[in-house]
């Protein structure tokens, strides 16, 4: 048993030294393999670049925090329409708990919910 695992010990051992082909070549540039932070950030790249196309709606839910006049304004930032438009909404988020202020596609109603979170508006995404 004591001489093969010697003979294990000397073949790892053996194998761990660089050979005359591992030698750098004279006139040639040393490549670094590429690392594998740059391949994910390649990857992530490609991910964020496919179109959804899913046709999903924003929902905003009411709470205690916030003013009449806040809610109204980041609806209007968020979805770009008229101050009797957002009144209305936040009216109804008011009485009912939650209303769907925005319809569209998966990646603009990310960006409608980003736009409500940002004064910290509790939204949902349905598809």
């Amino acid at each position: 048993m004591p001489e093969l695992l010697n003979n294990i010990a000397s073949n790892l051992f053996i194998s761990s030294i660089p050979s005359e082909s591992d030698a750098p070549v004279p006139g040639m540039p040393k490549q670094a393999p590429p690392t594998p932070q740059r391949e994910y950030q390649e990857q992530t790249e490609t991910i964020e670049a496919v179109p959804t196309g899913l046709s999903s709606k924003v929902i905003l839910f009411n709470d205690e925090i916030h003013t009449f006049e806040e809610v109204t304004q980041q609806i209007i930032k968020a979805i770009k329409c008229s101050e009797d438009q957002a009144e209305s909404l936040t009216w109804e988020v008011h009485s009912k708990g939650k209303t769907r202020v925005y319809d569209g596609e998966m990646g603009e109603c990310l960006r409608v919910s980003g736009i409500l979170e940002e004064i910290d508006l509790i939204t949902q995404i349905e598809y």
